[in-house]
């Protein structure tokens, strides 16, 4: 992988692993929280498209 993937995989998985832990806490509903995931993915797609 490279650097720029690298940093995209490791930013996906914090941004999801915060998104997961509001859910848990409860602080957003689920349908919030799979937008924010779906949002991460993309950017994280785009990032491998590159």
């Amino acid at each position: 992988m490279t650097d720029e993937l690298d940093t995209a995989v490791e930013d996906f998985l914090d941004k999801t692993d915060a998104a997961l832990s509001e859910y848990d806490d409860g602080y957003a509903d689920a349908d919030a929280t799979l937008r924010v995931v779906r949002s991460h993915l993309a950017d994280l797609r785009e990032a491998a498209e590159e």
